[in-house]
């Protein structure tokens, strides 16, 4: 038996306030989460702290708060059958004429905004057809 389990009362309370040192072996008897962790979750903004008299303190609620949390979505595939959704939409060559449909369209707006596009050379711009130009001999 731990000496923290001996200080301990048996029937301590979900919210009552303890030491960080107390909540740690309390909600994680293994040891896995230590002091030094509970504080980083705090900075994160995942576990609520108070001080008292200089002493950082939280609840056995507030820890099993931070636990969900920090709970990790599952990710879901990028590509394959087992999308979410995947049996609402039609599959197939119907996704592919999608595809081609907005290929199509953005195809008929780039020709459109080609050909209403005029000219913004000035006539400077345009070269001036060759004339005839005379060799300056050197001695």
């Amino acid at each position: 038996m731990s000496v923290r389990a001996t200080i301990l009362p048996p029937d301590l309370g979900h919210d009552v306030l303890a030491r960080l040192d107390v909540i740690a072996g309390l909600a994680f008897p293994d040891g896995s989460i230590g002091v030094s962790s509970l504080r980083r979750e705090a900075a994160r903004g995942r576990l609520t702290l108070w001080r008292v008299a200089g002493k950082d303190m939280t609840t056995l609620n507030e820890v099993r708060s931070m636990i969900e949390r920090c709970r990790v979505q599952p990710s879901l595939p990028a590509c394959g059958s087992g999308l979410p959704g995947d049996h609402e939409t039609p599959s197939g060559s119907s996704s592919t004429m999608d595809v081609r449909s907005a290929l199509a369209a953005a195809r008929m707006r780039a020709s459109r905004l080609k050909e209403s596009s005029s000219n913004t050379s000035g006539r400077s711009m345009i070269p001036a057809p060759p004339r005839n130009v005379v060799p300056i001999k050197r001695p």
